[in-house]
Order: structure tokens, then C-alpha cells, then sequence
């Protein structure tokens, strides 16, 4: 039988792994709410949506800021974590980076506003844009360099020029229903080939 100790440890790594659960739960949630709704939705919404009461989102992100940089982190490793995934499962490595920046987009997205709600703090978001650099630029270039090695598209195309085209094509985007940055982006992506590679190629004859 287990002794009292044994029992309280035990209990005591249950709650931790449930106060784990609920802040990864809170973090989607939030990321869900702020594509739809922006970096100002209602916390209440947040916490709807996380199935979670106010108090235990306060609890865990006493502030908004620290909700939204949370958030931001979060996606930052699910983008980062995802590009190694995608290139042992795509069909081919272009396919690993064009899925890639879908989620880079989606990512995006949820960061529009950051800075506004990190206004009295521009040290925290200084930190939280190089955590974004050097997490995200090695694996958008492993990408870019896997689909060199594989002729899929053009060689020298450097992570940060590609991040920063995509981002500064997604500017914008905001209430403009004429205004699709996806199209634009699929553009770029099929601008990085090779003169001789096309959709079809890898069609049977």
C-alpha cells in the first residue's frame, strides 16, 4: 500500500499536470479568440471558449499582457516544432514549406496587436521579437534548404527575407474584404521555383 508521503506526492504531481493541462488549454483558447475576435477580445470570451472559470484564468495570467505574451511564446514553439513534423510527413519538401507557411500566416495573425498590448512595456516585446527570430528563422531555412537540395525551388533564398516578405504582405489585411494576403503569399511561394518545376510534375504520364 502506498504510505502517506507516496500519497501526497502523487496528488501533488496530479495537480500540477492538471495546472499544465488547463494553461495549454487556455493558451489555445486565447490564440482561437485573438484570430477571430483581436488582441482585445473579452477575457470572458477566453475563458468560454477554454471551458475554465475567470478566476482560474486569472490565476494563471494575472494580467492581459501576460496572457498575450504567453500566447505568443506558445505559438511561437507550435510554429517552430511543426517544421521538422512536416518534412518527415509532406510529400515533398516544398509541400513541407508551403503547409509551413500557412501556419506562419496563422501565427501572424494572432500576433497582430502585440505590440499595442504590450504598449508600456517595449522591453518585453523587444525580447519576445528576437525569441521569434531565433526560434523560427532555423527552421523556415532547414525548410528552404530541403527544398533547394530537392531542385524544388530556387537556391540562396535566405529564412529572413521569405519571413519578412510573408509578414509584410500580411499588413493590411484588416477590414479589407478585397484584400486576401493568402493569394499573394502562394504567389511568392510559386515565384521561389525553378523555371522547369510545376504543380504537375509529380503526376503519373
Amino acid at each position: 500500500m502506498p504510505t502517506a508521503g507516496q500519497s501526497k506526492g502523487a496528488s501533488a504531481r496530479s495537480k500540477r499536470a492538471d495546472a499544465v493541462r488547463n494553461q495549454q488549454t487556455l493558451l489555445d483558447a486565447a490564440a482561437e479568440v485573438f484570430v477571430t475576435s483581436g488582441i482585445d477580445a473579452p477575457i470572458r470570451e477566453i475563458a468560454a471558449r477554454a471551458g475554465v472559470g475567470l478566476g482560474t484564468l486569472y490565476r494563471h495570467f494575472p494580467t492581459r499582457a501576460e496572457l498575450v505574451t504567453a500566447v505568443y511564446r506558445h505559438q511561437i514553439e507550435a510554429c517552430a516544432e511543426a517544421g521538422p513534423k512536416l518534412l518527415a510527413d509532406a510529400a515533398s519538401p516544398f509541400e513541407a514549406l508551403r503547409q509551413w507557411v500557412d501556419l506562419f500566416v496563422d501565427f501572424l495573425v494572432t500576433k497582430h496587436g502585440l505590440a499595442d498590448a504590450l504598449q508600456s512595456d517595449s522591453d518585453r516585446f523587444a525580447a519576445l521579437h528576437t525569441h521569434f527570430l531565433d526560434r523560427l528563422m532555423p527552421v523556415c531555412a532547414e525548410l528552404l534548404d530541403a527544398a533547394g537540395d530537392t531542385g524544388d525551388i530556387r537556391p540562396g533564398i535566405q529564412s529572413y527575407e521569405l519571413m519578412r516578405g510573408i509578414g509584410n504582405l500580411c499588413i493590411g489585411q484588416d477590414g479589407d474584404p478585397r484584400y486576401d494576403p493568402r493569394r499573394l503569399i502562394e504567389l511568392l511561394l510559386q515565384g521561389l521555383r525553378q523555371p522547369h518545376t510545376h504543380d504537375g510534375d509529380d503526376d503519373t504520364q
